[in-house]
């Protein structure tokens, strides 16, 4: 029996036994109404997306070209229009999930306007952003089912067979996919991250992201000024997601470690060692020190540590913080990777300064020699210049075999010279298109990324579609911008957008009136609904 059919004979057993007061209730339109909504709290969802990002964990670590992708939102409505555009074109949303980033709740979420990657943004945008989300995401599949029913109730009025319509709306694959949300470093001490985390969770977050930067002068990850905690203190955040995980029942929650000590030379705190060779001493061993042999070497208010039984004094800035060792960078984020893994985290994110395999790769395999199933979140960012860094490469390579690159400019004295428009169809840019176009699965395979993400994709597309539809609206194409490049766009490529009326929800809204309202529902839709154009 389907599961339709299942639900049907529920409902109607159930109204049956209230009688005649139930009398107006159609057990199908209950029927419909409860399947269309299938997750019905934000728990439901974390705990089902958990469970879906854990198989695609397990599904990567035995083939890697089963890698994830997402695409950061600012909005449920971006999100939605991404899940329904990759269930179109790709007939499934297996591998496809959403990304939360900070930097767009601070950019475009915050009521303090627009704001900088620095967590100066309100907290409780950043569940609120889940809700939204989701709440999207479940009008979608409210949408595309009522579109099903429709259909159904258009087939039995003809008389024709309802099989395959019913295999349809039992085998409907939901919009709702995992969601990877950026919690910054927490908003505050680790009772302020396990509250925030738990309100994430409720929300609907399966897996959630933390960085080890000072909270309270958290940078964006690709600019400078960075400041790392101690481990203890990251590792007590990592405990706190956990918990607020366990404590709601998703136990199959997923913790992303993030390290930004690539691009961070800066430390806000020595941390108290009580063992030699402990993690306290590990994170100073880092320091920039100078030796001390006495008192004399030290100034009023200054500090001496012992490091490897001598004493040193840590170099400290007039802000107070303390300044590490040039060069130990990759040593800092292995140490920080493994720490992670091994004290709860289940994926890694390694801020990188440039989208580099071969640099990747070098820093997960260091990683793996301790823990062999790590693996990445990656950041294939928009603060990479994609086209010119890819070309830096194919150029130094080619260099270095010692081909002929006469026919381009020399990029020594100004790299920017390999952005120029007329090197767009040379054999060089060819190259680097394609080492971008194969960059995910090369580097899934090659340097252990089992997810890329983009992070601020949604904020770039809005400026420049924006910008793309104000030139010509505004300038000698007037309305014809607009039909062109927008209308047109839509209807060509099936976009549901191009029906707003009915993707905002008019036509659920029409269904439900009849459903509760019968004959007497005063309906938008009909002849007179200008979307019958489209």
């Amino acid at each position: 029996m389907s599961q339709y059919q299942t639900q049907l004979d529920h409902f109607s057993s159930l109204c049956q036994s209230q009688g005649k007061t139930w009398q107006s209730i159609s057990p199908e339109y209950a029927s419909r109404m409860h399947l269309q909504n299938r997750f019905k709290t934000g728990l439901d969802i974390a705990k089902y997306t958990a469970k879906v990002m854990r198989e695609d964990m397990a599904a990567y670590d035995a083939d890697s070209s089963q890698y994830t992708q997402s695409l950061g939102c600012w909005h449920g409505f971006t999100a939605q229009q991404m899940m329904m555009a990759v269930k179109r074109h790709n007939k499934t949303t297996k591998r496809s999930y959403v990304y939360l980033s900070g930097w767009m709740v601070a950019a475009l979420r915050s009521e303090f306007g627009p704001l900088p990657d620095q967590s100066m943004h309100e907290k409780t945008a950043v569940p609120a952003l889940i809700e939204e989300i989701y709440t999207f995401l479940k009008q979608a599949d409210a949408r595309e089912l009522d579109h099903l029913y429709k259909d159904l109730d258009a087939a039995r009025a003809k008389g024709q067979d309802t099989t395959e319509i019913l295999s349809k709306i039992d085998n409907f694959e939901t919009h709702v996919v995992p969601i990877i949300a950026d919690i910054d470093a927490g908003f505050g001490n680790e009772e302020a991250t396990y509250l925030l985390a738990k309100q994430m969770i409720e929300a609907g977050a399966c897996a959630i992201q933390i960085e080890n930067q000072v909270s309270d002068a958290k940078q964006c990850g690709h600019q400078a000024g960075k400041v790392t905690v101690p481990h203890e203190d990251f590792l007590a955040k990592i405990n706190a997601v956990r918990y607020a995980f366990l404590e709601l029942g998703v136990e199959d929650g997923v913790i992303v470690a993030r390290t930004d000590s690539l691009g961070a030379s800066l430390t806000q705190k020595v941390p108290v060692s009580k063992a030699q060779g402990d993690l306290a001493s590990q994170y100073t061993s880092y320091l920039d020190t100078t030796p001390v042999t006495s008192a004399a070497d030290l100034q009023e208010g200054e500090m001496a540590i012992k490091l490897g039984g001598e004493l040193q004094k840590p170099v400290r800035l007039d802000n107070g913080l303390y300044q590490f060792r040039a060069g130990t960078e990759k040593d800092r984020v292995v140490l920080d990777c493994v720490t992670s893994l091994q004290s709860g985290a289940d994926l890694l994110w390694i801020e990188t300064e440039k989208p580099n395999i071969e640099q990747i790769a070098e820093l997960v395999n260091r990683v793996r020699e301790q823990v062999p199933n790590a693996k990445l979140v990656y950041n294939n960012s928009p603060s990479f210049n994609w086209t010119l860094k890819f070309r830096e490469q194919v150029y130094q390579q080619w260099q270095e075999q010692g081909k002929d690159l006469s026919a381009y400019p020399n990029p020594s004295a100004d790299a920017k010279v390999l952005m120029a428009p007329e090197l767009d169809a040379t054999e060089l840019a060819t190259e680097a298109d394609l080492l971008v176009q194969n960059f995910q699965r090369d580097s899934a395979r090659e340097a252990g990324i089992f997810h890329h993400l983009i992070t601020l994709p949604t904020y770039h597309t809005a400026a420049l579609s924006t910008d793309i539809l104000a030139e010509g609206y505004f300038g000698d194409a007037g309305m014809l911008a607009y039909v062109r490049d927008v209308q047109r766009q839509e209807i060509r490529r099936e976009q549901a957008s191009v029906k707003h009326q009915d993707l905002a929800g008019s036509n659920i809204g029409d269904t439900h009136k009849e459903y509760f309202s019968g004959e007497n529902a005063l309906k938008a839709g009909g002849e007179a609904n200008t979307m019958n154009q489209f």
